[in-house]
Parts: structure tokens; C-alpha cells; sequence
């Protein structure tokens, strides 16, 4: 189908453009034809794009950490990846802080609900909280409780959380620590995305 020069060009040139401009005027037909070409362009394209929001910040500038978070990012994938944990974690360790720029004091939120449907119920859980269980490593931070945390004592995923953010968090911010290339993830973030999403609520 040829499109007029300012349509945005369809993923697949035989796909259906729906040329009505209010949602109001959307019959069934043509949800149904959109949403079937919506799954397949999820498919296609969320794990690239996502990719593709860690890649833009390589050569952002820092605000006083000695790494900027694409940095940070790599560390935390690659000693992740080093200690043997699985796939799924690496994963979570390169994307956790992916939002840390554009929405600081809710980046766990954000990471926990771009990765939420296809990630364990462990690294989802961890994923909310990494920031509030990151204070208890900043006694020196005026206004931190660094015993925040402790509302959660006894939770099946506090070690995890604890863990990740002792490990692979706080303490990946090595200016000469050898990262692996964005590249060498790739394929991982792929497969986690590809999985079955799920629906899940927010939990306690």
C-alpha cells in the first residue's frame, strides 16, 4: 500500500493503515486489524527499542557519579552475568535503572512495569523497591532512612532484593571495571521479551 509522504511508514509495507485520525471512528474491522498488527510489531520490535533507549545515554555526561548509567548498566549486567546467575536476571540488572534520568524518584517503578510481564515475581518485587533497599549503603544521605526497608523483613524476596542492590547496584559504579558491549545482551533481552506476557498487579 503507498502511503501519502507524511504518513508514518508501516513496519510491514502490507500491513493496514487505519486513515481515520479519532479513535471514535474506529469500526471492529479495524481494531481487530490494528490489534493483530499491533502483536506482531510488539513482538517485532519492544526488546530493539527498549535496547535502543539504553543505547542513546552512552555518552551522556555525569552529574558526579564516575560512571553515567549506561555505564552503571553494563556493570551491573556483566558482574551479574559473571557470577553465573540466570538469563532473566542479567537482564534485569542491565534494564533496572533504564528509567533513572527521565523519572529519578520512580525509577524502580518504571523498570518493574516495562519488564513486569515477562520477569519472575521475585524481580518484579525487587525490581519496585531496589531504590528504598539502596538506602541502607547511604547512611551518609541527609533525609534517608536506612532502615526503610525493614517493612518488608521476612517478604520471600527481601534476600533477593538485598542482594541485587549490594551486588549489582550500589556497588557498580568502577570507572575500570570491564564491562561487556550492549551487544553481548542482546540476544538475552530478546528472548526475555519474546516469553508470554503476563498480567500482573501491583504487590505489597
Amino acid at each position: 500500500m503507498t502511503l501519502p509522504s507524511n504518513h508514518t511508514p508501516l513496519l510491514h509495507p502490507e500491513w493496514q493503515t487505519i486513515e481515520k485520525i479519532s479513535l471514535e471512528d474506529f469500526s471492529a474491522v479495524d481494531w481487530a486489524a490494528l490489534n493483530t498488527q499491533r502483536a506482531v510489531y510488539l513482538q517485532q520490535e519492544q526488546a530493539r527499542q527498549v535496547l535502543r533507549m539504553l543505547a542513546t545515554s552512552e555518552h551522556d555526561a555525569s552529574f558526579g557519579y564516575m560512571v553515567n548509567n549506561y555505564r552503571h548498566s553494563l556493570q551491573s549486567a556483566t558482574m551479574a552475568l559473571r557470577d553465573n546467575l540466570d538469563e532473566e536476571d542479567v537482564v534485569v540488572c542491565l534494564l533496572h535503572d533504564v528509567g533513572f534520568i527521565a523519572c529519578p524518584s520512580t525509577h524502580g517503578e518504571f523498570a518493574a512495569a516495562l519488564m513486569g510481564s515477562y520477569v519472575s515475581d521475585r524481580n518484579y518485587w525487587m525490581l519496585q523497591r531496589h531504590g528504598i533497599f539502596q538506602n541502607i549503603h547511604s547512611p551518609h544521605l541527609p533525609g534517608v532512612d536506612v532502615n526503610e526497608r525493614d517493612r518488608w523483613r521476612g517478604h520471600p524476596h527481601f534476600e533477593w532484593a538485598a542482594t541485587f542492590v549490594d551486588k549489582y547496584d550500589q556497588a557498580a559504579c568502577d570507572p575500570y571495571y570491564d564491562c561487556a558491549p550492549l551487544a553481548f545482551f542482546e540476544g538475552m533481552v530478546q528472548r526475555v521479551f519474546a516469553r508470554k506476557p503476563v498480567m500482573r498487579l501491583h504487590s505489597n
